[in-house]
């Protein structure tokens, strides 16, 4: 059984991989083309297409302090169906990213990646007689990324199984067997993907099969600290009123930010609600200003706050 700093490790592994996070990126937001899975979201990356971003979505939805959960209700018959024009809904792409603000959803989303990823994988290592942490966490970045079992299979009958061949040269043989089927496929978007076998060899040649840190992995550091750290790109605040927004050096960023940009979103702007207020969200409230006969100052006071986020 692994420990939990193990298991945070193995996790941060795959965060990694998905979105160059340690932490994971609670708000990432993307859309790969050529990608059967559409629309994909939080820190594990789920999808559109796989039904689990529905899911996952309707879990969060459903909490009573959910901040965005009424806005999100709204979506969710068009994620039950797997509604691909979601995937160029602006709006929704930013109402998403503004959740990661929340620690409602951040919660959420390491439940439910715990219970539909790790916790089959762990049992699927389990009964192939697979016990290192470095192990668990290749059947864990398998269970992410899919296909398995097939490539299990594979690895059965290229080396025997497990029990059979040890399981250093069965991993071993698993990492290699699983890149040259990434490296091999007809989907555009699997080839690129082989980085996340290389990283695996790379711990493989480093005999790291404990997961003892600190680690590198694709030049990201895994360590406690870094394990304990506060997500990148969520704002607990400052509370929207409480200051002027305006472009300054540094930028200023944060849940203030963030909301206003998502209330430009809501009204049709074409902006990304990143949380950072720079030369573009200026622009971007420039134009909503004069749209409404405002001054175009390009700065927000407390007065347009109020009518951006309420």
């Amino acid at each position: 059984m692994l420990t939990a700093t193990q298991k945070r490790t193995a996790e941060a592994i795959v965060n990694i991989f998905e979105t160059s996070e340690v932490r994971g990126n609670y708000g990432s937001v993307t859309v790969i083309a050529e990608d059967t899975g559409h629309l994909t979201f939080g820190r594990s990356q789920t999808t559109l297409g796989s039904g689990n971003l529905h899911d996952m979505l309707k879990l969060y939805a459903d909490n009573a302090g959910a901040r965005f959960g009424g806005m999100l209700a709204s979506y969710l018959p068009r994620f039950l169906e797997r509604d691909v024009t979601l995937d160029t809904d602006v709006h929704l792409h930013n109402l998403l990213r503004a959740t990661a603000d929340d620690p409602v959803m951040r919660d959420v989303q390491d439940v439910f990646f715990d219970a539909r990823y790790w916790a089959p994988a762990a049992r699927a290592a389990d009964r192939e007689g697979i016990t290192t942490p470095l192990g668990v966490t290749v059947v864990y970045d398998s269970t992410v990324h899919g296909s398995w079992t097939a490539i299990r299979n594979r690895t059965n009958a290229a080396c025997g199984t497990v029990a059979a061949a040890g399981e250093r040269s069965w991993i071993s043989q698993y990492v290699k067997e699983r890149r040259a089927w990434l490296a091999g496929s007809s989907r555009a978007d699997l080839p690129p993907t082989v980085y996340r076998m290389d990283a695996f060899q790379r711990l493989i040649e480093l005999d790291a099969w404990s997961l003892t840190l600190p680690l590198v992995v694709r030049d990201a550091e895994i360590s406690l600290d870094a394990l304990s750290a506060s997500p990148r790109g969520c704002f607990e605040g400052p509370v929207p009123g409480t200051r002027v927004l305006a472009v300054q050096a540094p930028l200023q960023r944060g849940l203030d930010v963030r909301l206003v940009q998502l209330g430009l979103s809501r009204r049709g702007v074409d902006i990304r609600a990143d949380g950072i207020f720079g030369q573009g969200c200026a622009q971007c409230v420039r134009s909503f200003q004069l749209a409404q006969g405002l001054p175009a100052t390009g700065s927000v006071d407390a007065a347009l706050i109020v009518t951006l986020v309420g």
